[in-house]
C-alpha cells in the first residue's frame, strides 16, 4: 500500500466515524439575511462605482471642449523681421 493510499485511507476512516455535526435552526435564515445584505452592499458599491465613471467621462468631455489641449499653443515670439 503506497503512502497516499493510506492516507486516503485513514481520512476515509476518520470522516466515517465522525457524526454529523449539529446545525442551529436559525442559521439558514441568517445565512440569508447576511446574503442578502451583502448583495445589496455589492450593488450599491457598483452602481457608486459606475456612476464614478459617467461623472469623470463628462467632465472630461466638457474640460476637452473647453481647453482644446490638442491644439498646438500660440508661439510666445515672433519671428524676426527681415528688411528686404
Amino acid at each position: 500500500m503506497s503512502l497516499d493510499d493510506r492516507r486516503s485511507a485513514s481520512v476515509r476512516a476518520v470522516l466515517d466515524s465522525a457524526q454529523a455535526p449539529v446545525v442551529p435552526a436559525e442559521l439558514c435564515a441568517e445565512a440569508m439575511r447576511r446574503g442578502g445584505r451583502a448583495l445589496r452592499r455589492r450593488r450599491a458599491a457598483r452602481r457608486l462605482l459606475w456612476c464614478l465613471l459617467a461623472v469623470a467621462a463628462v467632465t472630461f468631455l466638457v474640460w476637452a471642449s473647453i481647453t482644446h489641449p490638442w491644439v498646438e499653443p500660440p508661439s510666445r515670439t515672433t519671428p524676426p523681421l527681415t528688411d528686404w
